[in-house]
Protein backbone atom coordinates (compact mmCIF):
# COMPACT_ATOMS: atom_id res chain seq x y z
CA UNK A 1 0.00 0.00 0.00
CA UNK A 2 1.56 3.34 -1.35
CA UNK A 3 1.03 6.50 0.85
CA UNK A 4 -0.58 9.77 -1.41
CA UNK A 5 0.47 13.13 -0.06
CA UNK A 6 -2.66 15.07 0.20
CA UNK A 7 -4.35 18.84 1.30
CA UNK A 8 -7.17 19.61 2.70
CA UNK A 9 -9.17 22.58 4.19
CA UNK A 10 -11.80 22.76 6.75
CA UNK A 11 -14.87 24.86 5.81
CA UNK A 12 -15.76 27.21 8.11
CA UNK A 13 -19.34 28.91 9.08
CA UNK A 14 -19.01 32.59 9.67
CA UNK A 15 -22.55 33.42 10.00
CA UNK A 16 -21.30 37.10 11.18
CA UNK A 17 -17.95 38.05 9.52
CA UNK A 18 -17.41 41.20 11.71
CA UNK A 19 -17.61 38.57 15.22
CA UNK A 20 -14.82 35.98 13.74
CA UNK A 21 -16.52 33.35 14.65
CA UNK A 22 -17.31 29.88 13.07
CA UNK A 23 -18.53 26.37 13.50
CA UNK A 24 -16.68 23.80 11.18
CA UNK A 25 -19.14 22.41 8.93
CA UNK A 26 -17.10 21.01 6.10
CA UNK A 27 -13.99 19.62 4.54
CA UNK A 28 -12.37 19.80 1.28
CA UNK A 29 -9.73 17.36 0.19
CA UNK A 30 -7.02 17.59 -2.87
CA UNK A 31 -5.03 14.51 -3.85
CA UNK A 32 -3.16 15.12 -7.00
CA UNK A 33 -1.60 11.23 -6.94
CA UNK A 34 -5.64 9.80 -6.89
CA UNK A 35 -6.90 12.68 -9.14
CA UNK A 36 -9.16 13.46 -6.04
CA UNK A 37 -11.23 16.15 -5.05
CA UNK A 38 -13.61 16.01 -3.10
CA UNK A 39 -16.51 17.84 -0.12
CA UNK A 40 -18.17 16.28 2.50
CA UNK A 41 -20.25 18.64 4.36
CA UNK A 42 -22.31 18.53 7.84
CA UNK A 43 -24.68 21.29 8.21
CA UNK A 44 -25.68 21.62 12.12
CA UNK A 45 -28.39 24.02 12.49
CA UNK A 46 -28.43 24.68 16.42
CA UNK A 47 -24.48 24.90 16.50
CA UNK A 48 -25.13 27.52 13.35
CA UNK A 49 -27.89 29.41 15.34
CA UNK A 50 -26.02 29.25 18.55
CA UNK A 51 -23.65 31.97 16.87
CA UNK A 52 -26.45 34.20 14.94
CA UNK A 53 -30.38 32.71 16.03
CA UNK A 54 -31.02 35.02 12.52
CA UNK A 55 -28.31 32.82 10.08
CA UNK A 56 -29.93 31.75 6.88
CA UNK A 57 -29.18 28.28 7.03
CA UNK A 58 -30.24 27.82 3.25
CA UNK A 59 -27.49 30.38 1.84
CA UNK A 60 -25.36 28.02 3.98
CA UNK A 61 -26.12 24.97 2.38
CA UNK A 62 -26.45 26.44 -0.94
CA UNK A 63 -22.88 27.64 -0.55
CA UNK A 64 -21.73 24.62 0.17
CA UNK A 65 -23.56 22.54 -2.99
CA UNK A 66 -21.52 25.12 -4.73
CA UNK A 67 -18.16 24.04 -3.54
CA UNK A 68 -19.61 20.55 -3.99
CA UNK A 69 -20.41 21.46 -7.77
CA UNK A 70 -16.96 22.90 -7.76
CA UNK A 71 -15.30 19.64 -6.39
CA UNK A 72 -17.40 17.43 -9.44
CA UNK A 73 -16.23 19.69 -11.74
CA UNK A 74 -20.05 20.67 -12.67
CA UNK A 75 -21.20 22.95 -14.97
CA UNK A 76 -23.27 24.64 -12.24
CA UNK A 77 -19.60 25.90 -10.60
CA UNK A 78 -19.47 27.64 -14.11
CA UNK A 79 -16.11 28.63 -15.59
CA UNK A 80 -14.15 27.21 -12.44
CA UNK A 81 -15.99 23.88 -12.90
CA UNK A 82 -14.14 23.18 -15.92
CA UNK A 83 -10.54 23.96 -14.53
CA UNK A 84 -8.08 21.57 -13.65
CA UNK A 85 -8.69 20.02 -9.90
CA UNK A 86 -5.34 21.48 -8.72
CA UNK A 87 -7.24 25.12 -10.26
CA UNK A 88 -10.21 24.19 -8.59
CA UNK A 89 -8.94 23.10 -5.32
CA UNK A 90 -6.80 26.71 -5.14
CA UNK A 91 -10.14 28.40 -5.94
CA UNK A 92 -11.57 26.45 -2.69
CA UNK A 93 -8.86 27.31 -0.90
CA UNK A 94 -8.52 30.77 -1.24
CA UNK A 95 -9.22 33.61 1.54
CA UNK A 96 -12.60 34.98 1.13
CA UNK A 97 -15.04 36.90 3.36
CA UNK A 98 -18.28 34.86 2.83
CA UNK A 99 -20.78 32.85 4.97
CA UNK A 100 -18.70 30.10 4.35
CA UNK A 101 -14.40 30.52 4.30
CA UNK A 102 -12.30 27.83 4.01
CA UNK A 103 -9.76 27.30 7.26
CA UNK A 104 -5.66 27.02 6.81
CA UNK A 105 -4.09 24.17 4.27
CA UNK A 106 -3.36 20.99 5.95
CA UNK A 107 -1.58 18.18 4.31
CA UNK A 108 -0.54 14.65 5.27
CA UNK A 109 -0.67 11.04 3.48
CA UNK A 110 -3.02 8.26 3.12
CA UNK A 111 -3.89 5.38 1.15
CA UNK A 112 -7.07 5.84 0.52
CA UNK A 113 -8.24 9.68 -0.06
CA UNK A 114 -12.00 8.81 0.53
CA UNK A 115 -11.51 7.42 3.59
CA UNK A 116 -9.52 9.99 5.02
CA UNK A 117 -12.13 12.64 3.95
CA UNK A 118 -14.47 10.55 5.84
CA UNK A 119 -11.83 10.25 8.86
CA UNK A 120 -11.23 13.90 8.63
CA UNK A 121 -15.17 15.23 9.16
CA UNK A 122 -15.74 12.93 11.81
CA UNK A 123 -12.95 14.11 13.79
CA UNK A 124 -12.76 18.20 12.74
CA UNK A 125 -16.68 18.71 11.79
CA UNK A 126 -19.17 16.54 13.72
CA UNK A 127 -20.53 17.85 16.71
CA UNK A 128 -18.64 16.89 19.89
CA UNK A 129 -20.41 13.29 21.85
CA UNK A 130 -21.59 16.26 25.06
CA UNK A 131 -23.59 17.99 21.64
CA UNK A 132 -25.00 14.92 20.03
CA UNK A 133 -26.25 13.65 23.60
CA UNK A 134 -27.85 16.99 24.65
CA UNK A 135 -30.20 17.25 21.06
Amino acid sequence: MSLMPYQYVVLRCVPRVEREEFVNVGLVLYCEDAGFLECHWRVTVARLRALDPQVDVTAVSDALCFIDDVCAGDEDAGSVGRQSLSSRFGFLKAPRSTVVQPGPVHGGLTADPSEELVRLLEALVEPPAYERDAT
